[in-house]
């Protein structure tokens, strides 16, 4: 019977538990723990993992995005120890703008309402 999820989609959900954990907990860099894992997507080949998170605040945004980068070697490591994988997928940290399209949505949609309900 073939399996319901497949390996990158079940090493995604993995990384990001570790990755958030790490983050929180593991860092001692004071901007990566209020950062939150909002998704990761792990390439089909293995080699790259695309990490979405989600910043606490707009103005420090590329320097948290810099902060992250940085990081990235070091988090790769502590993830090795935790994955049963040969190699661990290279991080590339990009910002979740998901949260922000959403409001905007949201704020459209009221606007569309007035126009709708004043007819």
């Amino acid at each position: 019977m073939p399996r319901e999820f497949g390996r990158a989609t079940r090493l995604s959900r993995q990384i990001r538990r570790d990755l958030a954990g790490l983050l929180q907990w593991e860092t001692s860099d004071p901007r990566l723990s209020s950062v939150t894992v909002a998704d990761v997507e792990v390439a089909p080949d293995l080699a790259c993992a695309r990490v979405h998170v989600q910043l606490p605040s707009e103005e420090d945004q590329e320097e948290t995005l810099l902060a992250l980068r940085g990081a990235s070697r070091y988090l790769r490591a502590r993830l090795a120890g935790r994955l049963h994988i040969r190699k661990v997928p290279e991080l590339r940290f990009e910002h979740d703008k998901s949260p922000e399209t959403a409001s905007r949505i949201e704020r459209l949609l009221a606007g569309s309402e007035g126009v709708d309900g004043a007819q």
